[in-house]
């Protein structure tokens, strides 16, 4: 499968805060491993595995209201996809705005490695 496809099915379910996890846990690699670099909302980072970003998906859909994922860019080098992206979220009455720069692996047609670079616009 192309891995491009996959990355945008990928970021379409994690958009839909209607989707099962089920839906997206289909598209997750069993070696998993998602990177998110420190920001204003993760202040730490955080390196999950499948079964942690899985839970994470779950709680996080109780944090929000909408979200959306506007994919500016895919650049593909074989397994590998660069991402630019905007996420917009709205947690709490709050309008979140965030640039996201993401590069993701592709193996089998699944997600198999996620590392993202998200840059969020003032509170």
């Amino acid at each position: 499968m192309d891995p491009a496809e996959v990355v945008r099915r990928y970021y379409a379910v994690v958009a839909d805060l209607d989707a099962p996890a089920d839906r997206l846990a289909e598209l997750l690699h069993a070696d998993l491993r998602i990177v998110e670099h420190p920001n204003p909302i993760n202040r730490e980072g955080t390196v999950r595995n499948r079964e942690e970003a899985l839970a994470t998906y779950a709680a996080g859909k109780g944090l929000l209201s909408s979200q959306t994922f506007d994919i500016h860019e895919l650049l593909v080098s074989g397994d590998r996809v660069a991402v630019r992206a905007t996420w917009s979220g709205t947690a709490r009455g709050q309008e979140l705005t965030a640039h996201v720069a993401a590069f993701v692996t592709v193996a089998d047609g699944l997600i198999r490695e996620h590392e993202t670079f998200d840059c969020y616009e003032p509170f």
